[in-house]
């Protein structure tokens, strides 16, 4: 439960690769290690999901310059997994990948030397490679440093990202000596998702970070979030202990016992679905996320749109139930009006699809293809949808 965090960025469409593109290997990660091993370099790795917009204007836009081909290529063994299939979900639990795109550089042992996360354009992803390769990130030589006391925030930021699985606790030192440094500046959305991996419990030295920083924290992810977060963070050792282990199911009988004695009924309620949709989703147990998402999306009205399309594409990729299916035609609808995109009208397209509505899948299967078309993307999708649906 502690490598749970989502802030996750909501679009679904794929799109086709380019022949001229980073050489990405297609064996297994542990073909790629050893290989990376042999060859005495890095593995470059590209942690994707499919619904991910940005992860697809890096594989467009960036992945096929010239400049960038030829370096990568050149210095790493590049990979590219998606991390909610196959064992792309094994490999985003060890390395804690919990936004896409992340970019992760691993040594050939397995060991994480740098992440990054995000679009970024071709300077900056020619400058993190660079920095991957940086002598000084070897874990003697930056060991040395921090003990030393080096305080270079960059610095700082790379060892809370390549410790935060191996050395948990060496990588959260490294985010006390960060945080108390910037505690006068103001965070990016990046420092707060750094700030909240490393925040367990209200005893944890960066909760006071965390209370003093409200309103700039606030300014990145709303105040509502923020008293979420507050909530999670004081009954954080509650919802670890309430998982079983054994069965993979959250017992909501022993968190409601010991939660609402510490945020009262109505916020344990709110945090017990919450954190049942998030976990299923991320085990990929789908008929509990189902009745989770259920329940915690009931009252639509109160969520964003982006992140109610989100549940919408996993109720058409996973869900059967006739009933379900229309409470995500619900939330689909609420993305087409607040974007009509090629993602969001392909997502109710599926949904109409699968409810046997097939003249309104039709017309809005023609519609993301359409959209798809004028904005330069993939329309295979949106395609095979319309022949299925002949």
């Amino acid at each position: 439960m502690k490598k749970i965090l989502s802030t996750l960025f909501l679009l679904v469409y794929l799109v086709s690769f380019s022949q001229e593109t980073i050489n990405f290997e297609t064996t297994s990660f542990k073909e790629i290690l050893a290989k990376a091993k042999k060859e005495k370099k890095l593995v470059f790795m590209d942690a994707y999901a499919s619904w991910c917009g940005p992860c697809k204007l890096m594989e467009k836009n960036i992945f096929t310059l010239p400049a960038v081909k030829a370096y990568y290529d050149a210095n790493f063994i590049n990979a590219r997994f998606d991390m909610e299939k196959g064992e792309g979900r094994d490999i985003a639990a060890k390395y804690g990948v919990r936004s896409y795109p992340s970019f992760l550089f691993i040594n050939g042992d397995g060991e994480l030397i740098m992440q990054n996360y995000g679009y970024m354009g071709e300077a900056d992803f020619l400058m993190i490679g660079k920095e991957a390769n940086d002598p000084k990130l070897t874990d003697s030589a930056m060991n040395d440093l921090f003990q030393k006391g080096e305080s270079d925030p960059g610095f700082l930021l790379n060892m809370m990202k390549r410790y935060s699985q191996s050395d948990y606790e060496l990588a959260k030192k490294a985010s006390e000596r960060y945080f108390k440094n910037k505690k006068n500046d103001e965070f990016t959305r990046e420092d707060v998702g750094m700030l909240l991996y490393f925040l367990k419990s209200p005893s944890d030295v960066n909760y006071q970070i965390f209370k003093d920083k409200k309103e700039n924290i606030s300014k990145v992810m709303s105040e509502d979030i923020y008293n979420q977060f507050d909530s999670n963070i004081k009954i954080s050792k509650v919802m670890e202990n309430s998982l079983n282990q054994k069965t993979g199911i959250i017992d909501d009988v022993y968190f409601y016992k010991n939660a609402i004695p510490i945020i009262g009924q109505k916020e344990a309620e709110t945090a017990l679905s919450r954190m049942k949709v998030i976990y299923y989703e991320n085990v990929g147990n789908f008929p509990e996320y189902e009745k989770a998402a259920l329940a915690y999306y009931k009252n639509s009205n109160d969520f964003d749109a982006q992140e109610l399309l989100k549940a919408a594409w996993l109720f058409s990729e996973h869900v059967e139930n006739k009933d379900a299916l229309k409470k995500a035609q619900e939330w689909a609808e609420k993305g087409v009006m607040n974007s009509e995109s090629a993602e969001s009208t392909y997502i109710l397209a599926k949904l109409y699809a699968k409810s046997g509505r097939k003249s309104d899948a039709k017309t809005y299967a023609e519609l993301a293809k359409s959209l798809a078309q004028k904005e330069g993307k993939d329309i295979t999708m949106a395609s095979e949808l319309l022949e299925s649906l002949k």
